[in-house]
C-alpha cells in the first residue's frame, strides 16, 4: 500500500508540474485537437479502408485490429471500472481540467491505450512509418494530461495495454 501511495504522490507531483507551465493555454489547445484524433473516428476510416482495398495484408491487419479491440476494450473497461482511480480533477482540491472526461474514473487512459493499439498494427506493416505512429500515439497520451483528464501513469499503462494487446493480436494473423 506504501508503494501505491509513494506512486499516487510522484504522480501527482508530475501532473502539478504539466499543469504549472506558462505555456498551458496553447497546449490545452493543441490537445484538444490531438486527443481528438485518438477518440476512434480515424480508427474506423482506417478499417474500412483496408476492407475496402480486399488486399491480404490490409485483411490481415484489419482482422488484428479488430481482435486488438475485442480485447482491449473490455479490458480497459474491467481496469477502469475496477480500480476506480478518481481524475486529476475529483483528486487534486479546487483543480480543474480543460475538458470534461467521458467517464469518472482515469485508470488507465482509453484514449492512450487505443493509440497505441493502432499505432502497433499499422507500424508492424509499415515499419518506415513507426516514429511517426508512435509520435503521434505518445501525443495523444500526452495531450489528455496536459487537458487535465489523466496522470502520468494513467498514459504508461495505457502505452503498455495497447502496445502488448496489439502484439498479441499481430502474432494470430500475421504468423
Amino acid at each position: 500500500m506504501k508503494l501505491i501511495h509513494a506512486i499516487h504522490r510522484c504522480d501527482v507531483f508530475m501532473f502539478i508540474w504539466f499543469m504549472n507551465r506558462k505555456h498551458l493555454e496553447l497546449c490545452a489547445q493543441c490537445s484538444r485537437w490531438i486527443s481528438r484524433t485518438g477518440d476512434g473516428f480515424l480508427y474506423a476510416l482506417l478499417g474500412l479502408y483496408w476492407f475496402a482495398s480486399g488486399d491480404d495484408l490490409n485483411l490481415a491487419l484489419l482482422k488484428s485490429a479488430l481482435l486488438a479491440f475485442a480485447v482491449e476494450r473490455p479490458l480497459y473497461f474491467i481496469v477502469k471500472n475496477g480500480l476506480r482511480r478518481d481524475r486529476p480533477a475529483a483528486a487534486i482540491r479546487d483543480y480543474r481540467s480543460f475538458i470534461i472526461p467521458s467517464d469518472r474514473f482515469s485508470f488507465p487512459s482509453g484514449h492512450t491505450s487505443g493509440a497505441f493499439l493502432m499505432a502497433t498494427v499499422v507500424a508492424n506493416a509499415h515499419p518506415a512509418w513507426s516514429p511517426a505512429l508512435y509520435g503521434w500515439a505518445a501525443a495523444v497520451g500526452l495531450s489528455r494530461i496536459f487537458l487535465g483528464v489523466h496522470f502520468p501513469t494513467d498514459v504508461l499503462v495505457g502505452l503498455a495495454m495497447g502496445t502488448t494487446v496489439a502484439f498479441l493480436s499481430l502474432g494470430v494473423f500475421l504468423t
